[in-house]
């Protein structure tokens, strides 16, 4: 039994406004019980004003920590909305809420204002329960928290059977959410999600104060509750699966023309992109260049199943590319913002790829040390971008000061300053001198 399981075993779990199953956890026989339902059963969807008004009541009236899931349909349908919301939380129960008959849903969000929200993966759900009103202002990621405790596996399912005992049934995670009405075996599972979120929180919290880092996780909890909505992509497009085949500029142009098309069509139909056309196949055309539609059904993702005019859209945007003038075509690569790759540095700058080595095996030695993964210890674009342009001089004070510059928490910087600082240094060690 891991330090974090015992601690576990130590507390009663927080019902939650009701009772834990039987036994609270593990069977006698030390082997994960089985979660099958939710402790008042599977609460209808709410799907009408009055009942999310009456909702918003007993949340607002109920106690301690909210547990907050969202379901979305990744995979079936364009964007990445909500199409299921659950909560839990003590003196109100469960909710299930239905977003797309409910799309406003910032009387609840402000209702729990003052109340932690628990979630498990909170950067995926945030943007989505953004869209529909629900903000918090505090919050507590049970799967970031997982990773700052050193748990070797941090899903929902992994970290309730580890710490609690339970095993949560996990089959439906991939359906399409946006179906209606939702079969029921979907909603108790979706039910089951929040279950014992709440729980789980209370165990990790009593785990992370015994490990001496419950204040480092409060400061990466406030830093996702305090960050900015994300800025678009730029030129998304450049993400296509398949882009290290494609070289010319040309053939960049190609895979453009077909994403921007792609990305119309899924947007007006409300589909995933994929589901309108592979990313293999935007990079089979990019590398084909075909000049006919003919040629283009020749190829791999544009078979029997493209009807006529389908294959005219996608040829057209072929066109479109193999008629854009040079100064039109994109560019090789992302335009760089920060430092190169580093597998260039120790022709650019040996110094800066010595400080690099020296600091990526300080942090790795130090994040074993702590037990946590090396990028919940510093970012590894941060030490990239301090071992490229370190301060000068490289000491304590300036070190933190440019790891603060860069987003890094105070605990961060507590905690790796001294080994970069020595990192820093070893360019200079070598009779290179800094860059």
């Amino acid at each position: 039994m891991t330090d974090a399981q015992e601690t576990a075993a130590d507390m009663p779990l927080r019902t939650t406004g009701g009772t834990p199953p039987d036994d609270g956890g593990s069977s006698a026989a030390g082997a994960p019980i089985p979660l099958l339902a939710p402790r008042e059963g599977v609460p209808p969807v709410i799907a009408d004003e009055s009942a999310l008004a009456a909702t918003v009541a007993a949340f607002a009236a109920g106690t301690g920590p909210v547990a907050v899931d969202a379901e979305r349909a990744s995979g079936y349908r364009y964007g990445q909305r909500a199409y299921l919301v659950q909560l839990r939380r003590a003196g109100a129960g469960t909710a299930l809420i239905d977003p797309v008959a409910c799309p406003d849903l910032s009387g609840l969000g402000e209702a729990l204002a003052d109340t932690e929200w628990v979630l498990h993966a909170a950067t995926q759900d945030l943007p989505c329960l953004r869209d529909i009103g629900m903000v918090p202002s505090r919050l507590f990621d049970t799967e970031l928290a997982g990773r700052l405790a050193g748990f070797p596996r941090v899903g929902l399912g992994a970290m309730v059977e580890g710490v609690l005992g339970f095993v949560l049934e996990k089959g439906h995670s991939a359906v399409d959410w946006s179906t209606r009405p939702l079969p029921e075996p979907w909603l108790r599972y979706a039910a089951l999600d929040v279950e014992l979120l709440v729980d789980l929180r209370d165990a990790l919290e009593k785990e992370l104060d015994r490990q001496g880092k419950l204040d480092w996780a409060l400061q990466e909890f406030a830093a996702i509750a305090s960050a900015p909505p994300p800025e678009p992509r730029k030129e998304p497009w450049r993400r296509t699966s398949g882009m290290h085949k494609v070289r010319r500029r040309r053939q960049l142009a190609v895979v453009r023309e077909l994403w921007q098309t792609r990305d119309r069509i899924a947007q007006r139909r409300d589909i995933s992109p994929g589901k309108v056309l592979s990313d293999a196949a935007i990079v089979e055309a990019a590398l084909a260049l075909p000049g006919t539609a003919q040629a283009l059904a020749a190829l791999n993702g544009f078979g029997h199943r493209t009807g006529r005019r389908q294959l005219e859209q996608w040829q057209a945007a072929v066109d479109r590319a193999r008629t854009l003038p040079e100064v039109a075509l994109p560019q090789p690569g992302q335009p760089v913002t920060g430092p190169p790759p580093p597998r260039a540095w120790a022709d650019k700058d040996p110094a800066a790829a010595a400080r690099l080595s020296a600091a990526r095996a300080a942090v790795s030695a130090l994040a074993e040390r702590l037990g946590l993964p090396q990028e919940n210890l510093i970012a590894p674009d941060t030490v990239r971008r301090l071992c490229w342009e370190p301060p000068k001089p490289a000491g304590p004070d300036s070190v933190a000061a440019a790891l603060a510059g860069y987003g890094a928490r105070p605990w961060q910087i507590e905690q790796v300053t001294p080994a970069l600082v020595a990192a820093l240094s070893t360019g200079a060690e070598t009779g290179q001198g800094p860059s």
